[in-house]
């Protein structure tokens, strides 16, 4: 009697079991594939963090640009209205920058506020170029004559910077910023130039009579810098037509004044 055949559903799944398990990874292909995908994983992520990297340090250029444009465009227009009327809005519709840039710069519109009232001393004389001009050999006398000129010069200049009107703005009228002004940008130029004229009058820069001599001197050169253009012009017409001789007479008004100051210390003592 002839045996019978498989029948035809049982060899079609014995095919199937087949080709399921061609189809089936080992379990050393199943690894060289783990392997293989966690180092392209390693390497695509590489090229990120490289791509990343370059554009970070591609950006700090002109994210330093363009929160120097955002404070000096803050400073203009601090300047023109003050603090209380000056808005963030304003200040980024004209300097070309996104809304939130006030923030990602400076945090707030109060810390811009202050960076732009540092930025405007900075406007008025540097810390770098006050102590340059204190720190070179010479003869104190000689260096303070320098930086009065220096001073005076500025303030006999064809145009103000915007700096300058800012100062007149916060003086007239400080703003809760003042404190954070003195303690970043004037106490530090203030002790430079206590130590100069305290060597001028040959006295401890600590001693009263030192401070007293460095307010005489350097606060009329600031309000002749920060003093509006057109109230000069319309009261003292001739103050600004000879810089060279405002600079020479006000020099010497300073030092016979500070000549006068260290004699009677001197003969106090």
């Amino acid at each position: 009697m002839p045996t019978k055949r498989a029948s035809t559903p049982a060899r079609m799944t014995d095919r199937a079991k087949e080709a399921k398990a061609a189809r089936t990874p080992t379990a050393a292909a199943r690894t060289m594939r783990t392997e293989h995908a966690k180092q392209q994983k390693e390497v695509k992520q590489r090229k990120q963090a490289e791509e990343s990297g370059r554009a970070k340090r591609a950006s700090r250029p002109d994210g330093a640009a363009t929160r120097q444009h955002l404070l000096d465009i803050a400073g203009q227009v601090f300047a023109a209205r003050g603090f209380a009327d000056a808005t963030s809005k304003e200040i980024c519709e004209r300097a070309g920058t996104p809304m939130a840039s006030v923030n990602y710069h400076f945090g707030s519109r109060e810390a811009l506020y202050e960076a732009a009232l540092v930025e405007a001393h900075r406007q008025v004389v540097s810390l770098d170029e006050l102590s340059a001009l204190t720190e070179a050999p010479g003869d104190p006398r000689d260096k303070l004559r320098a930086v009065i000129s220096r001073f005076v010069g500025l303030s006999a200049g064809p145009g103000a910077p915007w700096g300058f009107m800012l100062m007149l703005r916060e003086v007239l009228s400080p703003s809760p910023a003042m404190p954070a002004l003195i303690e970043k940008a004037v106490r530090p130029k203030a002790t430079v130039l206590l130590g100069l004229v305290g060597e001028v009058l040959q006295l401890n820069p600590h001693e009263p009579a030192v401070q007293r001599a460095l307010m005489f001197s350097v606060l009329p050169c600031i309000a002749l810098m920060i003093a509006p253009r057109q109230v000069q012009a319309a009261l003292l017409p001739a103050v600004g037509k000879d810089k060279n001789a405002l600079v020479e007479d006000f020099t010497r008004f300073v030092m016979a004044g500070l000549d006068a100051l260290a004699s009677a210390h001197r003969a106090r003592k």
